[in-house]
C-alpha cells in the first residue's frame, strides 16, 4: 500500500519566511509538492480530515513562545497551539507520525506535562549537539554522528523531556535538544531543515525580534555561513524515508 503524503505545518506569521521554510523542508526531505503538502496554520485551522489524508506532520518554527503569558497571546496563537496539541495527541498514540521543531517542542512538552521556561535560551547560530545513549539506538537519530552542529535561535527550553519522553540529544546550554515519545512523535529544539544560507535569510526577517542585536547581523551571518551543518538534514531524510510516501 502506498503511504500517504506528509504535511508541513506552518506556524510563522511572516509569509515570506514561511514559504522559505516549506522549501527548506521540501529540499531536505527530497520530496516534491505531491509528497510534502503545506498548510498555513496561522491563517487556517487544521482541517478536520488532516489525520485521514496525511501519514505524518512536519511542524516548523515560529517567533511565538510557549511561555508567553496567556493574557498576551493572540487568539491565533492560542488556536494554533490547540491544533498542534491535536497533532501531538495523535502522534503519541501512533495514529500518525510527527516531528515538531523549535517552538513546536515547547508546545508538545507543555501538553505532555513537562516544564518549559526561559532558563535555556540559545544564541542565533550553530551549536554542538550530542546524542544520548538512547539517541544512538534510535531508528532515526542513530543514523547521525554522535556529535554534530545544528542551527538554533530560541528564547525558551527545557531541563528534561516530558513524562514518557526519551531524551535523544542534548548540550550544556539547552539540556533537551531532542526527544521521542513512543515510536512516532519526535521533537527537536534545533532547526533540522535549513541550509546555512537559508538560515541567514531567515535571520534577516527576524533581525529586530530580539534573537540577536540587529547591528550584529553581518558578523553572526558570516559565522553561520562558515559552519558545517550536515547531520540535521539527515534526520529529516530518515523521518521522510520512514514515515513519508515512497518516491
Amino acid at each position: 500500500m502506498t503511504r500517504a503524503p506528509l504535511l508541513y505545518v506552518c506556524v510563522r506569521p511572516q509569509q515570506g519566511a514561511a514559504a522559505a521554510e516549506y522549501e527548506s523542508f521540501r529540499l531536505a526531505t527530497r520530496f516534491d509538492e505531491t509528497m510534502l503538502h503545506e498548510h498555513d496554520l496561522v491563517r487556517d485551522p487544521l482541517p478536520d480530515d488532516a489525520f485521514d489524508r496525511y501519514g505524518g506532520f512536519l511542524v516548523g518554527g515560529s517567533p511565538f513562545n510557549t511561555t508567553d503569558p496567556e493574557s498576551s497571546k493572540t487568539d491565533v496563537q492560542r488556536r494554533l497551539e490547540r491544533d498542534l496539541e491535536r497533532i501531538a495527541e495523535r502522534a503519541v498514540t501512533g495514529t500518525v507520525a510527527a516531528l515538531f521543531t523549535c517552538y513546536g517542542i515547547g508546545v508538545v512538552t507543555r501538553f505532555l506535562g513537562g516544564e518549559v521556561s526561559r532558563a535555556f535560551p540559545e544564541d542565533t547560530g550553530a551549536t554542538v549537539v550530542s546524542l544520548t545513549k538512547e539517541g544512538r539506538r534510535d531508528p532515526l537519530f542513530g543514523e547521525l554522528a554522535t556529535r554534530f552542529a545544528a542551527l538554533t535561535a530560541h528564547k525558551e527550553g527545557s531541563a528534561a523531556p516530558p513524562p514518557g519522553g526519551v531524551l535523544l540529544a542534548s548540550n550544556d546550554a539547552c539540556p533537551v535538544q531532542a526527544y521521542r515519545v513512543g515510536d512516532t512523535l519526535y521533537a527537536t529544539q534545533f532547526h533540522p531543515e535549513p541550509t546555512t544560507k537559508a538560515f541567514t535569510q531567515r535571520m534577516a526577517v527576524y533581525r529586530d525580534d530580539g534573537y540577536f542585536a540587529a547591528n550584529e547581523y553581518d558578523r553572526i551571518a558570516a559565522q553561520v555561513l562558515a559552519a558545517s551543518v550536515t547531520e540535521p538534514v539527515r534526520l529529516l531524510r530518515a523521518f521522510a524515508r520512514t514515515f513519508g510516501p515512497e518516491a
